[in-house]
């Protein structure tokens, strides 16, 4: 039986972590976590934030994927929106999912990235 997803992982480019870093960290303020030493020599980073967590790992050959992406549920969309446009990651707003406002962006590798919140509304 299934009871949660334990993270998400997305690909990144060899060389990227500092640009990762920033981003996950800086922009999305979430906490980088050590990873294993076995894995930590592969590369790559992990972050989390309450249940959240995303790693980040090294793909040699890696393109972006265009459509598949992880859906991050925010409170204070149009601030958490604002945040991204500072760091240089703006919102493309979408109005197609009822009962949510939400914008999708994306990472300085290329991942996308849906963020949505309930619209009380």
């Amino acid at each position: 039986m299934l009871t949660a997803v334990d993270h998400v992982q997305l690909a990144a480019p060899p060389g990227s972590e500092d640009l990762l870093r920033a981003y996950y960290a800086g922009a999305l303020g979430m906490t980088e976590t050590p990873k294993p030493p076995a894995l930590a020599a592969r590369g790559g980073c992990w972050f989390e934030t309450g249940d959240v967590r995303l790693h980040l790992g090294i793909e040699r050959d890696f393109r972006p994927a265009r459509k598949a992406h992880p859906g991050l549920r925010v409170t204070g969309i149009d601030a958490f929106a604002a945040r991204l446009a500072a760091h240089g990651a703006p919102a493309a707003w979408d109005d197609d999912l009822p009962g949510h406002r939400r914008f999708f962006s994306e990472d300085p590798v290329g991942n996308r990235l849906e963020f949505l919140e309930p619209d009380p509304a």
